[in-house]
């Protein structure tokens, strides 16, 4: 059965709440980002989806300053944040989750999510236990994060990345772990997230769930931007069906068919 969501809303010509100009990264002679330029504006679910190796965990890196660009700009809400430290931009707004978990293993889902809340001045247990449960983790609060499977524990980063109450939430292969029923719930989180006005960005190998809930798609292939369009500009797009697209159909169907 389909899901009860669609995408969201396209971009428009308003200022963006996050702005990339031309940012390029060389790892030596590599090229891991090359010009890559993006906008994800506020009320809008931004997807940044292709290959493995494409540049997509160095593009957020750059955005949240754990890797210098080269050259390029990085601005947030319309301040230049290219030289700003991690938690001045964290300040300003901006919170992301991981691509590999970064949790405190040995606290419990709420301490987690405490954590958070103390940085920004909103220590209450019960906003901890408000956003766990908006997740889907309601469950888990007692739990030390070791012993949660991978999707919960997911959740969880994701709910501390929430407790700042960021402008602008990159999420980094969010839906991994989670089963067919977790994702159509979190598909619905984004969306209800960017309606209150946040601008969601995320990194994605779900397809099926990035062409769903995004209003705009950026697709990256070999640290290079191949398209930038709405769903359906993307997923007829032949240059990015040849670099990516029929590739992640072709598993996700393989993967459909032993469901079945």
């Amino acid at each position: 059965m389909r899901p009860e969501y669609e995408h969201g809303p396209a971009p428009t010509n308003a200022s963006p709440a996050l702005g990339v100009d031309h940012v390029s990264v060389h790892f030596g002679g590599v090229a891991a980002l090359s010009d890559v330029s993006l906008r994800a504006e506020a009320g809008v679910v931004t997807g940044l989806i292709g290959p493995n190796g494409a540049g997509k965990t160095t593009l957020f890196n750059v955005i949240t300053g754990l890797q210098r660009p080269d050259r390029g700009s990085v601005c947030l809400d319309g301040t230049d944040i290219t030289h700003m430290s991690t938690h001045r931009r964290a300040r300003l707004g901006l919170a992301r989750t991981f691509q590999r978990l970064e949790l405190f293993s040995t606290l419990s889902a709420t301490d987690n999510v405490r954590v958070g809340l103390e940085a920004s001045g909103r220590a209450a247990a019960s906003t901890a236990f408000g956003l766990l449960e908006r997740v889907g983790v309601g469950d888990e609060t007692a739990s030390p994060v070791s012993s949660l499977p991978t999707g919960s524990a997911r959740l969880v980063e994701l709910a501390r990345a929430l407790s700042t109450d960021p402008k602008v939430l990159l999420l980094d292969e969010p839906s991994s772990g989670l089963d067919k029923r977790e994702t159509d719930a979190l598909g619905r989180l984004f969306t209800s997230l960017a309606a209150e006005g946040r601008a969601v960005v995320v990194v994605e190998h779900d397809t099926k769930l990035v062409l769903r809930v995004c209003g705009t798609v950026h697709v990256l292939d070999f640290g290079q931007v191949i398209a930038t369009g709405t769903p359906d500009e993307v997923r007829n797009n032949a240059d990015v069906q040849e670099a990516y697209l029929g590739h992640a159909n072709d598993v996700e169907e393989a993967a459909e068919a032993e469901d079945a």
